[in-house]
């Protein structure tokens, strides 16, 4: 029995058990809070050892303690996204520890919003590392185990600016449209050893970072909202669940926008 036939053979049994992901290793980046600690909850809640990934490990900690109380096997680290030989090292180490990787969730990102004539070079470049290189870097390490396991879920956490474009953060957009461009590429040369590559694009949800956003912006974007509302880590987490489970076997390449209809 090949590699593919025992995960595809565990997968069945957790489904027919109600925990779908039984059995599998996710690792979840950007997952100290927001939407990357929801995605990892949501993960461990479903059957997944997860590896929780921050900047700094005691920043992961309570979102890996949050996850041991579903799933046994939870782990918090810590690394710098954007520092390839470092991403590469902990990749390596996860595998190890874990006994390999099935699930990927690249979460991590950062904002430096500022108009394009007032953006300094290193916001940009700090925007970019972060967000496009470090998905880069996780999708590169970890393509080789998954491909050699013929198996696995590569999730990519976009945005709807992405797509859209969005006045104040030129640096922002673009990494998150390369992200995108990243998941067509990586899906067209992954897939065929059996690992799906999607990308998640969400619209404005309540997290840390739209707290800050002034009343008065609230109350114009809820304007452009069709639903009227922000949207929830949950209803990310939702979707990163339904790709990383049996629900998204024949699912890659593509972008799903979870955004209450604002880019229509």
């Amino acid at each position: 029995m090949t590699d593919s036939d025992n995960t595809q053979a565990a997968s069945s049994a957790a489904s027919s058990a109600g925990l779908p992901l039984a059995g599998q290793v996710a690792l979840v980046t950007g997952a100290s809070r927001g939407i990357g600690r929801a995605i990892a909850e949501t993960l461990a809640a479903h059957g997944a050892k997860v590896a929780c990934v921050a900047t700094r490990v005691e920043n992961a900690q309570a979102t890996a303690d949050a996850c041991a109380n579903h799933s046994e096997g939870a782990k918090a680290y810590g690394v710098d996204v954007a520092d390839h030989a470092a991403v590469a090292a902990l990749v390596k180490e996860i595998g190890s520890e874990f006994g390999g990787i099935d699930i990927l969730v690249n979460n991590a990102g950062i904002t430096r919003d500022q108009l394009l004539m007032r953006m300094s070079e290193d916001d940009f470049d700090r925007v970019i590392g972060v967000n496009l290189k470090g998905t880069w870097n996780f999708v590169k390490a970890a393509a080789r185990p998954l491909m050699k396991a013929g198996s696995g879920r590569i999730i990519n956490i976009a945005s709807v600016v992405g797509v859209t474009g969005n006045a104040g953060q030129a640096n922002y957009a673009a990494s998150k449209a390369g992200v995108i461009g990243l998941t067509k590429s990586a899906a067209k040369e992954l897939s065929g050893r059996g690992v799906t590559v999607n990308a998640i694009a969400p619209g404005f949800i309540e997290t840390d970072m739209t707290a800050d956003i002034p009343e008065n912006e609230r109350a114009k974007l809820m304007g452009s909202i069709p639903l009227g509302r922000l949207g929830a880590s949950d209803d990310i987490a939702a979707a990163a669940l339904f790709l990383a489970g049996p629900t998204g076997a024949y699912i890659t390449g593509q972008t799903l926008v979870i955004d209450g209809g604002l880019s229509l």
